[in-house]
Order: structure tokens, then sequence, then C-alpha cells
């Protein structure tokens, strides 16, 4: 679209796609220049988690903005930046009593993987092989060089290939496409254990840590582990002296209808990366929560982490993080997400499942998804030319809502599937209206592709 006056200076995410104009937001739902009305059912990117417009958080905002929006961590300290890390630690698992604040998930996840390969240099030495992190297919942690090297999404990572070194993988806990062919519980749950096996191939005192989201995102659509999943790879790397470093910066946050994910199965991982919810998208923040241990290792050495960028733990963020995270607190939004959540698997993804296009409905708390097939027995994923769920997407945008698309989870080029993420402000009525229209927008689809 060379020339396109719409575009005017701006270089936007996709030239071959045009996009209504927001102007305003309210609760969960969005608004265009022409009045139209979208309910926003993907929260932005499952990340808008208290919706729009929440005054208090606005005015909490302005007023620091007023005060002082900025101090250089290196030089100063600030009050709300300690209350606002107060707030993160009392929402976490136990022993995780230090907050590193960034900009960004992506920032977020590059902290923790530098963080844990400088831990090991702090307790051992420059000396330390301890270098590698573990990731998974189909894993996605970030748009930074760093975190594609140890992410499996083939969509976000084929350009950039030869600009990174790339680090090992494993296979995902996929029980829809089982990559063993296996079923469970027969399988003895193998995609956790085949941990233990690459970092004994490796080398244990090669790996420095294994980095997993708990919920997968947007790369295969809120794939739910197992439930012994996590409490098996916590207790791998533990044994091999490994960091866990769980990533939550979609599924933290009370997103799955717990302050994180993790505490479903009472695991607590060495580093947590989280972002998106924290301060709910009313500015960029994200954040590294640390073990004590952790932090304690740098103390008494160096003292100092060799990474930073000039916006960390900006007051102006830092006053969104305290403002969000009581408003959280005050309206009860995760016992919402866990409630509304049950409400779904209990009746809403079943009634849905019914769909012929639909292989499966998964998710946890108001972290859901759909994934599309053209054939429901056999699971033949659509061909990547359909474009299944960006046409869904473009159907329930014609009907007033919006979900959030991913593509190439079967085998980095096929695979299709829907997330659905509102606000965790969103009431029983409007989750049983995001759910009608999925089905009337899936049945609109199956009569496009007949």
């Amino acid at each position: 679209m060379k020339g396109d006056s719409t575009l005017r200076n701006i270089f936007p995410r996709n030239f071959k796609l045009s996009a209504p104009k927001i102007a305003r937001g309210e609760g969960v739902f969005l608004y265009d220049e022409e009045g139209n009305e979208y309910l926003d059912a993907a929260a932005g990117a499952l990340s808008a988690n208290i919706g729009y417009g929440v005054k208090e958080v606005v005015d909490a905002i302005s007023r620091q903005t007023a005060a002082v929006p900025f101090a250089h961590g290196f030089t100063w300290d600030t009050g709300i930046s300690e209350e606002a890390a107060s707030l993160v630690v009392e929402m976490a698992p136990p022993g995780m009593d230090r907050v590193w604040f960034v900009n960004s998930g992506s920032e977020a996840m590059e902290a923790a993987i530098k963080m844990a390969r400088q831990y090991y240099i702090e307790r051992d030495g420059m000396g330390s092989a301890k270098h590698l992190i573990i990731g998974r297919q189909n894993a996605y942690h970030g748009s930074s060089l760093g975190t594609l090297s140890i992410g499996g999404s083939v969509p976000r990572r084929k350009f950039f290939l030869p600009m990174f070194q790339d680090h090992p993988k494993i296979e995902t806990h996929y029980c829809y496409r089982c990559p063993y062919g296996l079923r469970r519980p027969e399988c003895g749950t193998r995609c956790a254990h085949d941990l233990e096996k690459t970092i004994r191939r490796i080398g244990p005192q090669y790996i420095a840590a294994f980095a997993a989201e708990p919920v997968v995102g947007s790369t295969v659509g809120a794939l739910v582990p197992p439930d012994d999943y996590w409490p098996i790879v916590r207790d791998i790397c533990t044994r091999y002296d490994v960091l866990l470093i769980a990533d939550e910066v979609m599924s933290g946050c009370g997103r799955t209808g717990a302050n994180f994910c993790v505490d479903h199965w009472n695991v607590v991982p060495d580093l947590i990366a989280t972002a998106k919810g924290l301060a709910a998208c009313y500015y960029p923040v994200g954040a590294v929560l640390v073990s004590s241990f952790i932090s304690d290792v740098f103390a008494e050495g160096s003292g100092f982490f060799a990474h930073s960028h000039t916006f960390n733990g900006m007051p102006a963020a830092s006053a969104a993080v305290v403002a969000v995270l009581r408003y959280m607190k005050e309206h009860r939004l995760v016992e919402n997400a866990a409630n509304l959540g049950r409400i779904i698997e209990r009746e809403l993804a079943p009634e849905l499942a019914s769909s012929p296009l639909v292989g499966e409905v998964r998710g946890k708390g108001l972290m859901w998804a759909i994934e599309l097939v053209s054939d429901q027995k056999e699971k033949t994923p659509f061909p990547a030319t359909t474009g299944a769920a960006n046409r869904l997407k473009a159907v329930c945008q014609n009907k007033g809502m919006t979900v959030y698309p991913g593509k190439g989870m079967v085998d980095g080029v096929l695979g299709d599937n829907v997330m659905v993420g509102p606000p965790l402000t969103v009431t029983e009525e409007q989750v049983r209206r995001i759910f009608k229209i999925l089905g009337d927008a899936l049945e609109d689809l199956k009569k496009s592709l007949d």
C-alpha cells in the first residue's frame, strides 16, 4: 500500500491490512471513530486485564507524572517503586522477595535469562560453564534476539535465525497432538521427563535454566499442562542445579484464576517473568520476580546486575502497577477469573467443541483458545493458505467482538487457533455473550469454507 494516505507516517504491523481507528474504551468495550462498539474478548493481547477507562488508575498515573514521572534507577530510589514491588511480592509464590522492573514481557524474559547466567558466575566465578537455557518447541518468550533464541515459534524466528545462538529445545505438553504419539496417563508425562534426558545428554554443567510458560499462550493457544507436569520439571531442575524460569507474561497477574499460574500446582519457580496484566495496559511495565537465594548471591557478590534499560522502574510506571494491583484486589478479579473459568469449562467450552471446525477447546480461568481443524475426527489442520484463524477473527470483528489469532503450532507452518481472554472485569453475562458470538462466527466461517 505504498502511498496510502491513511498510513501517514506510521510503520504498521502489516502493510497489507487496514483496521478501524479506535477512539476510546470503556469497561470491556472499545469504540472506533465511527462509533462502532467492539466487545474486547481478547483484552488486546490478553493484557488489558482490568478493562478500559478505570479512572482511579488514570488519576494515579497523572498524579505521579505531575510530581515526577522519571527518576533514573542508577541514581535514585523512589517510594512508589518500592510500594509497587511490595504489592507484586504479596502476590508472588513464597520465597520470591525481590522484583526487577522492566518495560515489557520480552524485556522481562531477556532479563531473566541473563540473570540466570550471571547468577552462576556470581556463585561459581567467571569460569562457570552454565550458560544454556533449555526452551520448548512452540514456545514464544519475546521478540529480542535473546528470547527468540530460547523460543521455538517458527513464524517469529525464521527471519532472524542467522543472528542468534540457538538454544536446546524439548517438546511441549501438546496432548491433543502428542509429539510422541502417546496418550495419557500411559505416557507417564514423557514430555516433562525429557527435560532430564536433555540435561543429561548435554551435561548439567552447561545448563543454566529451563524456561517455559505454565499455560502456553498464543503460539499454541491456552495449552494447559497435565497436573503433574510442573511438579516434575521443578524436581528435575532442583536435582540438576538448573534454575526454573516461569514465563508468566500472559498467564500471570490473575489471568488463569490464580495470582500466578504456577500456583495451580503449588510450584515455586526460581524466577518469574511477568508483564501484560501487571499494569493492565495503562503503562508498559514488566517485571522479574526473583527468589531470595538468587538475590542473596548477587548481594554478597558483585552487588550489580549487568543489565538495565533507561526506563526500568520509572515512577509513573510504578504508580500504574500500584493502582492496578490495588484495583484487582479491591474488586476480587482473580476470584472472578477463577469462577468464570469454571463456567466456561463446564458449560460453554463443551458447547463450542461441538462445531465441526473445532478440534479442541482448552484453557483455564479467563485464558482460553479454540484449535481449528478441517477434519475433527482426523485432527487435520487447515492449509496455511486458508488463513482460518484470521478469517474467524474477521468474522468475529464484523459481529462486534475481538479475538486473538495464532498459527503454526502443528509443525511451524500449519495450525490455527484463536484465543479468548477478556478483561478480568468481565461479567458472566458478557462471557456467555462472547461464546454465543463465537458459536455464530464458527457457523458463518463453516458456510464460507463449504
